[in-house]
């Protein structure tokens, strides 16, 4: 049995017994459920105040997270985590970019974007569930399956770095057209409502629609960063821990990085930077084992030295950038 996708078949394996998977999905939908109904049980628009509490009460709790796998499995586990996490974490900024889009395109009024998100988040944690499980499925059957992940990472990084990563069309989705097709939509929003019954007919309103939108993007962003994640590690637990903490706080990131994001101009280098040495990294393990502790540094300076030199960037650079991601997503 292999522990990481870049280690030997001798290599022990952590896994988890279904109670403890039981318990903490038990408790990833508890905290969501109190974040809805006690936190955002009234509908409005998040203020910055409240994103930045959020964002930190959730990097706590995935940071938090790694403690326990230390104090259950050791530090090599806890690695392979928080390498997960920060894999995860900074692929999810560039989805940023794309809610944003999407909100501007549907004009979704500032105090339902919250809501959408949630359940945008909620079905991101189930589909990405099912990438895993097919993923860890397909690693253990047919072992040379991580070149064709490593490929892929690699392929994918170097099209990002080439600004070529994402393609977001919200009238082309496929999902979305059919959406309209087989269910009728109101004209308008209906506040946080997806459905409603009018002249006693149930009908979808355009917030379905954009929930739509969100979550087929999801499952595209998600076919890069969940064989990123298999790159440190091929236990399905870290995996899937490490992927839905680090998405869980995506909707306080987004409220709280939205309208500066624009100053990441050189976020996307970072990212494709590290997509193509995790993509290495599969590529060369039946030969050489990086190690996981290892993988986390060349990643966390490749993220952090992204986000010192966007911040750095020229008033001019950052307006060049803005000016290129949004016509890229858009077109």
């Amino acid at each position: 049995m292999l522990l990481a996708a870049t280690e030997s078949t001798n290599a022990p394996v952590y896994g988890a017994p279904i109670w403890v998977w039981a318990t903490v999905v038990g408790v990833i939908i508890a905290m969501l459920l109190v974040d809805l109904l006690v936190f955002h049980k009234d509908v409005h628009k998040v203020t910055i105040r409240e994103a930045a509490i959020s964002s930190a009460v959730w990097v706590s709790i995935g940071m938090s997270f790694g403690l326990i796998m230390w104090a259950w499995h050791g530090g090599e586990a806890a690695s392979q985590y928080y390498a997960g996490y920060l894999i995860e974490k900074s692929l999810s900024v560039d989805n940023i970019f794309v809610f944003a889009l999407l909100f501007s395109f549907f004009a979704v009024p500032a105090a339902l974007q919250h809501r959408v998100l949630f359940w945008g988040v909620l079905g991101a944690l189930v589909f990405r569930a099912i990438f895993i499980a097919a993923g860890a499925v397909l690693l253990n059957r047919f072992s040379w399956t991580i070149f064709i992940f490593g490929a892929f990472l690699v392929y994918t990084g170097i099209k990002m770095a080439r600004h070529g990563d994402t393609q977001v069309e919200p009238d082309h989705n496929p999902v979305v057209k059919l959406v309209r097709r087989i269910i009728p939509i109101t004209s308008e929003y209906r506040g946080t409502h997806f459905f409603v019954r009018e002249a006693g007919k149930r009908m979808g309103t355009p917030l379905l629609v954009v929930l739509v939108a969100i979550e087929t993007t999801d499952v595209i962003f998600a076919v890069d960063s969940i064989p990123a994640i298999f790159a440190v590690t091929k236990d399905p637990f870290i995996v899937f821990t490490s992927n839905a903490f680090a998405i869980l706080g995506l909707r306080a990131l987004y409220f709280l990085l939205a309208d500066a994001i624009g100053r990441f101009s050189y976020l996307k280098i970072g990212l494709a930077a590290v997509l193509v040495f995790v993509g290495i990294k599969m590529l060369i393990a039946e030969w050489y084992h990086i190690p996981t502790v290892a993988s986390l540094l060349v990643i966390t300076v490749l993220i952090s030295a992204a986000i010192i030199v966007s911040l750095r960037a020229s008033p001019a650079e950052v307006e060049a950038a803005e000016a290129s991601e949004h016509e890229h997503l858009s077109t």
